[in-house]
């Protein structure tokens, strides 16, 4: 509890500057209070719609194909019953989470690279003219989802086979003396096990939708892309930080972090009501 309120409500003081202009000679009490100049100042950005474009277009896209992937991974490692096959998965697919950002994006811009990337060389050697993969801005969402997909989703599976791990054996022992066949053991078993782990990190996936994160992103940025990659972090980090309009960069993560907590509260309401499963 006091590690909760040092760290994580008391700086919450601070959020006050989105309020004001703040002065760092005055301080967060001595700055002069300008209300909701700043909230304002970002809404009539010209930019406004199309960072929000970006920012819900690929939290969106990632859930609906990041989210599902370690649900159907946990199940298809369940079935397995080779342990050293399902071991040497495992780790295959659990490795890739744990190399860094900086690592993964190299990775990605040296391997579509448009001169000695990988997929270059397969194009070329298809008779194919070369693509800039990472100049394009229609892949930049693609990209970067699915090299978070095969980042993150052997760990992601981890939850779920806990989940799975926990089920009755009773419950499959009686699906199988009714004839059940894999698929049905699955949909009738399985899957309704896990649908209460299921729904409590679906809710905090939509919860943070708008908390897209920034430092892939911005090593993933390029002039050519940036119409489709520039999202409201980097935007905040490159106006609000680099200029040094702290209380401007406040008033957007404060704007942020609403939104967040408004689809956090509407999702698990619903949540609730349709599945009986919520985070409380």
């Amino acid at each position: 509890m006091i590690y909760i309120l040092l760290f994580k409500y008391y700086p919450m003081i601070g959020v006050q500057i989105a309020f004001k202009e703040f002065n760092v000679i005055q301080g967060i009490w001595g700055s002069e209070w300008v209300g909701l100049e700043h909230f304002r100042s970002f809404v009539q950005n010209p930019n406004f719609w199309l960072l929000i474009k970006n920012t819900l277009g690929i939290s969106l896209y990632g859930i609906a194909v990041g989210f599902p992937a370690p649900i159907l991974l946990a199940l298809a490692l369940n079935e397995i019953r080779n342990g050293l096959f399902k071991k040497s998965v495992q780790m295959v697919t659990y490795a890739p989470y744990f190399i860094s950002t900086v690592i993964m994006v190299s990775i990605l811009i040296v391997n579509l690279s448009p001169n000695v990337g990988v997929v270059s060389k397969l194009y070329t050697a298809f008779g194919w003219e070369t693509v800039n993969f990472m100049g394009i801005p229609a892949f930049f969402k693609s990209i970067y989802v699915w090299s978070d997909v095969w980042q993150h989703t052997g760990y992601g599976a981890i939850i779920y086979l806990a989940a799975l791990s926990g089920v009755n054996p009773e419950l499959y022992e009686a699906a199988r003396v009714d004839g059940a066949s894999r698929i049905q053991k699955i949909v009738n078993v399985d899957l309704p096990s896990i649908v209460p782990v299921t729904v409590v990190l679906l809710v905090l996936n939509v919860g943070n939708v708008m908390k897209l994160g920034f430092e892939k992103i911005y090593l993933m940025q390029n002039p050519l892309n940036l119409s489709t990659s520039e999202v409201i972090s980097t935007y905040v980090y490159k106006v609000g930080l680099i200029g040094a309009d702290f209380s401007f960069s406040a008033a957007v993560g404060l704007f942020n972090s609403v939104i967040n907590l408004v689809l956090l509260l509407l999702v698990n309401a619903l949540a609730k009501r349709l599945s009986g499963s919520s985070l409380w």
